[in-house]
């Protein structure tokens, strides 16, 4: 295994209206051929580090940019604490139509849903939208997602969220790998340093906590909003080519939704992935690279997203990857 690459370095970039984020951005070819803009959303609790690897695998043929969402990695928080995933959106369309548009749209779960509320409501930002592991509504008991509900209630909330913060973060650490990765030891030992770094840092910010309880809250209202702008009827309004990634072995999404989910959005193409968790793009960013690359330069070409209703399935799921 190739040892990993360091951070992208980033910036802070001035949205308006009191609105800042850091973004990370990879490092432009040595041959300088221009390259088609790529926005990378991370997850409920991640930042944009989560994107490290893939960005790496994609540099040489799309210009990757990943932000750390209002209140998470080195951003600020958002003006009026708006953590919702309206406010998410919002901040991820400011940014990109800050720049090149439209984009390939990449998000993982909370920043999957981001992502997707963004490709139905402003068609014009996205070219392209690929989902590792989308928290898309999904009301069936699992036991991880039931145990962080836990952290919903108003009082109780705040205190089991604090008890579990006041764990080393070493422990919090081997948590998060042990919950989001299928095999925890895949994790290289480099990464496991750079993001126990991180949840010290977060340690030190006082809004940290806030930042994760209310998008997580945020989150559960998209689960259980109703009419036209319910993240799956927005699913089925989305127009781009979409590339929808599952792992079988996550333990937040469950797997099955992946049927779901393709036959939801109109153009879609869809790849399930064995042995494999949450953060797909982190623990295997090679294979979600080899995916990625095939989408987006058939998207570069004038094809699309092959749909399930074409016959373009292999298997129950889709194309295992292998």
């Amino acid at each position: 295994m190739a040892e990993p690459i360091d951070p992208w370095p980033g910036e802070y970039v001035g949205l308006g209206e009191g609105r800042q984020v850091f973004v990370r951005s990879d490092s432009a070819p040595a041959d300088g051929h221009a390259r088609p803009r790529t926005v990378y959303v991370h997850g409920l609790g991640g930042d944009s580090t989560n994107w490290t690897d893939l960005m790496g695998v994609l540099c040489t043929e799309w210009a990757g940019e990943a932000l750390d969402l209002p209140g998470f990695g080195s951003s600020p928080p958002p003006p009026a604490d708006d953590y919702s995933v309206d406010g998410h959106a919002g901040t991820v369309a400011r940014m990109i139509a800050a720049g090149e548009k439209p984009v390939h749209l990449v998000g993982n779960s909370m920043g999957g849903a981001v992502a997707v509320r963004v490709a139905a409501e402003r068609p014009d930002l996205v070219k392209s939208l690929t989902l590792v592991s989308p928290a898309l509504p999904d009301l069936r008991p699992r036991l991880v997602p039931y145990q962080m509900a836990a952290s919903l209630f108003p009082v109780l909330g705040p205190a089991v969220y604090g008890l579990m913060q006041r764990r080393p973060p070493e422990v919090r650490v081997q948590d998060m790998i042990a919950t989001t990765y299928y095999d925890p030891s895949a994790a290289p030992p480099r990464r496991v340093m750079e993001a126990l770094e991180a949840e010290r840092r977060r340690d030190a910010q006082p809004h940290a906590g806030t930042a994760v309880l209310r998008s997580l809250r945020g989150l559960v209202a998209e689960y259980l909003r109703r009419g036209h702008r319910s993240l799956w009827q927005q699913a089925s309004r989305v127009r781009c080519p979409v590339l929808l990634v599952y792992a079988a072995g996550d333990k937040f999404v469950d797997p099955r939704m992946a049927a779901r989910a393709a036959n939801a959005f109109p153009r879609s193409r869809l790849v399930l992935m064995p042995e494999t968790g949450h953060v797909a793009m982190m623990e295997c960013p090679e294979r979600v690279g080899r995916e990625v690359r095939a989408f987006l330069r058939g998207v570069e070409s004038g094809g699309s997203a092959r749909s399930r209703r074409a016959g373009a399935f292999r298997g129950p799921l889709g194309v295992r990857c292998r």
